[in-house]
C-alpha cells in the first residue's frame, strides 16, 4: 500500500510538471486567436483525472458524487444528477415530462410547448422527439429572449409546457413567465446550459421551474470536456430523470451495488413475473446517459474557480459594454432582464438595418484579423435544413420578425475568463478599425 502511493505521487507529480511544459502560451495580437469561448484549466483538473483513472472505476463512482452534491449546494438545487452532454440532460429534462408516473400532468403526444425559435436546436428537438408540438414565439433584440406577453398570446388549451433557455447568459423574465406557467397550470423546464451562476430576484435560473439543465462543454462556464447535468427540487421529477438517464430501469442502485432496497428479488413489476430481478426493471423509456467518473474529476476542480469565472465573464462584458456605447449607432447592443445579474456567455450584438456594413462584413473583418465570433446559434431554427425538410409539425405563434432579424444580422464576441485586458484591447482596436474604414466609406 505503502509503495502504491508513493507511485501515485510520482505520477501526479510528474502532471504537474507536464502541464508547466505543454500548455504555457503567449498572447501575440494580430497572430494569436482572441476565442469567443475556450476551456480554461491548470494541473488540478490534470491531476484529478489522472486520480480518477488510477481508481480504475471510470463510471459513476465518488468523483460523480461529490461533484453532483456541490453543483447542489452551488445552486440550490436538491437533486443534480450528471449527463453525458447538455443536449442529453435536456432530453431528460423533457422525456420526464412525457412519464406515464406523473398521471394526469403528464405530456402526451399532440400536446404543445411554447419554445423560442432563435435558440439552440437541442433545446427544441426533445419536444419534438417526444411527439409534442413546439410551438414558436418570438424574442426581443438586445435581449434576447422570449417575449413574456408572446407567450402569452400563445397559450391554449393544448399547451402543456413552457421550455426557454436563458440567453447567453441573460436570464429570461422569469417573474412573468412564472406566473404564466402558474395561471395554467404549465411545466416550466429551464436550460440554463449557457448560465451557470446567473441569478434572478438574487437565486439562481433554474431554481424557478420544474426541471433545468446544465452544459459543461468547453465552451460553457465550467468543462467536463463533455458533459451536462439536470436539477430539480421537485423529488418526483427527480425519480423519473433518474430513471431516464439510467435506461429508464425502476431501481435506483448506484453503479456497482445491488439490493440497496433489500427487496431485489421480491417485488411485483408490470406483467412480469414475481421476483424478477429489480436490477432490470425498467418503468421508463429511458437510454444510459451518464457521466463517467474521469470526467466529473475535471468538473469538480472547475467548480472551484466558478467564481472567479463569473467574476471575469461581468467585468469583460462591463469592459466590452462600456467600449461599445460609442458604435451604439451602427448596433442593438445587449441588456439585461430587469431584476437579473447575468453570468455572460458572450456579448451579443445586433447590426442595425441602416448600418453601412452588413454583418458578414464585420464577422469576417474581425475573423481575418484573429478575433473570434459566433452566430446566435440557429438563428430561426424553422429555417435550418433539418427543420425545412423535416417537416416537423409545429405552430408559430405572432410573428417572427426579430427572430429573422437574428438570423440575419446579429453575432457575438468573447468575454470568456481566459480573455486578459491585453487581449480585449485588442479586440477593441480591432472594431475601431474596422469603424474607421466605414467611415471613409462615406
Amino acid at each position: 500500500m505503502e509503495e502504491r502511493e508513493s507511485i501515485k505521487k510520482n505520477i501526479l507529480d510528474l502532471v504537474d510538471k507536464y502541464y508547466n511544459h505543454a500548455f504555457t502560451r503567449q498572447f501575440v495580437p494580430g497572430k494569436t486567436a482572441v476565442q469567443n469561448s475556450e476551456k480554461l484549466f491548470d494541473s488540478h483538473e490534470m491531476r484529478l483525472c489522472v486520480e480518477s483513472a488510477l481508481d480504475g472505476w471510470w463510471t459513476e463512482g465518488r468523483f460523480s458524487n461529490e461533484f453532483s452534491r456541490k453543483i447542489g449546494e452551488t445552486l440550490g438545487a436538491k437533486s443534480v444528477a450528471l449527463t453525458n452532454s447538455g443536449s442529453s440532460a435536456n432530453l431528460v429534462a423533457i422525456s420526464s415530462l412525457f412519464s406515464a408516473k406523473l398521471g394526469e400532468r403528464r405530456i402526451k403526444p399532440g400536446d404543445e410547448i411554447i419554445t423560442v425559435a432563435s435558440g439552440f436546436p437541442t433545446t427544441i428537438n426533445p419536444i419534438i422527439q417526444n411527439g409534442a408540438v413546439p410551438v414558436f414565439v418570438d424574442v426581443s433584440i438586445g435581449n434576447y429572449n422570449a417575449v413574456p406577453e408572446e407567450i402569452e398570446k400563445a397559450v391554449t388549451k393544448k399547451t402543456k409546457a413552457i421550455a426557454l433557455a436563458h440567453t447567453l447568459g441573460n436570464p429570461f423574465n422569469l417573474r412573468k413567465v412564472k406566473k404564466i406557467c402558474e395561471e395554467h397550470k404549465l411545466w416550466l423546464v429551464e436550460d440554463c446550459c449557457d448560465a451557470l451562476g446567473s441569478r434572478y430576484d438574487g437565486k439562481s435560473v433554474g431554481t424557478f421551474g420544474d426541471i433545468a439543465t446544465l452544459s459543461f462543454y468547453p465552451a460553457h462556464h465550467i468543462t467536463t470536456g463533455e458533459g451536462g447535468a439536470f436539477f430539480t427540487n421537485n423529488a418526483e421529477l427527480a425519480k423519473i430523470a433518474f430513471s431516464i438517464r439510467d435506461w429508464g430501469r425502476d431501481c435506483s442502485c448506484a453503479p456497482g451495488r445491488d439490493n440497496s432496497c433489500g427487496r431485489r428479488f421480491q417485488q411485483k413489476f408490470g406483467e412480469l413475473p414475481m421476483g424478477y430481478d429489480h436490477k432490470y426493471v425498467y418503468s421508463n423509456l429511458g437510454y444510459n446517459l451518464k457521466m463517467t467518473d474521469m470526467q466529473a474529476s475535471i468538473g469538480l476542480a472547475q467548480l472551484e474557480k466558478l467564481p472567479s469565472f463569473i467574476k471575469a465573464r461581468k467585468e469583460n462584458f462591463i469592459n466590452f459594454d462600456r467600449f461599445m456605447q460609442k458604435y451604439k449607432h451602427h448596433f442593438h447592443l445587449p441588456k439585461a432582464e430587469e431584476n437579473s445579474e447575468p453570468s455572460w456567455f458572450g456579448y451579443p450584438m445586433t447590426v442595425k438595418e441602416d448600418a453601412p456594413f452588413s454583418r458578414s462584413e464585420i464577422v469576417e473583418f474581425l475573423n481575418k484579423n484573429k478575433v473570434s465570433t459566433r452566430l446566435l446559434f440557429g438563428g430561426n431554427i424553422l429555417k435550418q435544413p433539418y427543420f425545412v425538410e423535416g417537416k416537423f409539425k409545429h405552430r408559430i405563434s405572432g410573428k417572427l420578425t426579430n427572430s429573422d432579424a437574428v438570423m440575419d444580422r446579429s453575432f457575438w464576441v468573447g468575454v470568456q475568463p481566459s480573455i486578459t485586458g491585453e487581449m480585449q484591447e485588442y479586440m477593441m482596436s480591432i472594431f475601431e478599425r474596422f469603424e474607421e474604414e466605414m467611415e471613409k466609406r462615406k
